[in-house]
């Protein structure tokens, strides 16, 4: 196999380009599985609960994984109830408001959207946790908004009814304000139990909240669905939240996490151009300026973070350290320190 035969740089980098290709793809499935033609379109919870469903053996998987390298340690109840509570916010809650908002806007603009979740966690730190925001940072934001600015106005302006992209839009951001919201209360959890049992704990916990939203609000009979619909939540689970996580997790271990979270900016681009293919979304001049200036926010977010790191005294001093193989919805760092994920 050729791949053998390339640098630690190449497969990180190729890995992480494959990860935001998988990610980018999950608004693409939940399009299509909204569009399969049946007397009543599957509905946005019974969608989730089938993505969950498929993805829990191997949810289960890495919870093992986890409970096995923390020595078979239980949880107290302060981490417990972390867990539970940010389980709850980052996966379930965000993962319903954005599958919600996807039944009204495109899905290119859901994307520009949610990935302005990273600008939304400093925001946060700044309200609630004291940090600062430097002129980078505000910078992101001024860029990042006016991207969404042109791509809100590109969906307005094709709507037949504006209160629709009004109130995707609305999901959508509330989706990523709950998954910042995650991100940003992530950290002390991480510090505790660290990146992989975490996440997978978290994973498990939102796996289960949705499956009992499923059962609380939808008979049985709703699981029953045309082929289709099931192939692209089976295609969701699979190739837009298993092996992305994987692969993102690799390539983290080749590259680096500031390198694997710049390489998945590219997702926004992906997700409009298949879009446009597959979808027969349109695609102007206004999406693909209003993705650059997203892009180019997040970008300098990540660019000003990594020069930080960089240049502190402390990562001077000490000799870089490899990562180890951890793995979560998309985990992005050594299980003592914060990690980055992806949207849900």
């Amino acid at each position: 196999m050729p791949w053998k035969h390339w640098s630690a740089e190449r497969l990180g980098l190729a890995l992480a380009v494959l990860a935001a290709l998988g990610f980018s793809f999950k608004a693409i499935f939940v399009k299509l599985a909204y569009a399969v033609p049946q007397p009543v379109a599957v509905d946005a919870v019974t969608l989730l609960a089938l993505r969950m469903a498929f993805s829990l053996p191997f949810f289960a998987w890495m919870g093992w994984r986890a409970h096995r390298a923390a020595g078979g340690a239980g949880l107290d109840r302060r981490s417990l109830v972390w867990v539970v509570a940010l389980g709850l916010l980052g996966y379930y809650g965000a993962s319903i408001l954005d599958f919600l908002g996807l039944q009204y806007i495109s899905a290119s603009l859901e994307r520009l959207i949610l990935f302005t979740y990273p600008l939304l966690t400093i925001l946060i730190g700044v309200f609630f946790f004291g940090k600062r925001l430097g002129w980078p940072e505000g910078a992101a934001l001024l860029l990042s908004y006016a991207g969404i600015g042109l791509a809100f106005a590109h969906d307005l302006h094709l709507a037949a009814d504006m209160r629709t992209v009004l109130l995707g839009s609305a999901l959508v951001l509330g989706s990523a304000l709950s998954y910042a919201f995650y991100q940003a209360g992530s950290e002390p959890a991480i510090a505790r139990l660290g990146a992989m049992r975490f996440s997978a704990l978290a994973l498990l916990v939102s796996t289960f909240a949705t499956l009992a939203h499923f059962a609380a609000t939808q008979p049985l009979a709703a699981l029953q669905q045309p082929l289709p619909v099931y192939g692209h939540a089976l295609g969701m689970a699979v190739f837009s939240t298993v092996l992305p996580v994987l692969m993102t997790s690799a390539a983290i271990r080749h590259i680096g996490a500031g390198r694997t979270a710049l390489v998945g900016s590219l997702g926004p681009v992906m997700t409009i151009f298949f879009s446009a293919w597959l979808l027969g979304e349109a695609l102007s001049w206004w999406q693909l300026g209003g993705a650059a200036l997203v892009l180019s926010g997040v970008l300098l977010i990540g660019i000003s973070r990594q020069r930080t790191t960089t240049n502190s005294p402390a990562a001077a001093e000490q000799p870089a350290k490899p990562l180890p193989h951890n793995h979560s919805a998309s985990v992005r760092a050594q299980p003592s320190k914060p990690h980055r994920a992806h949207p849900v």
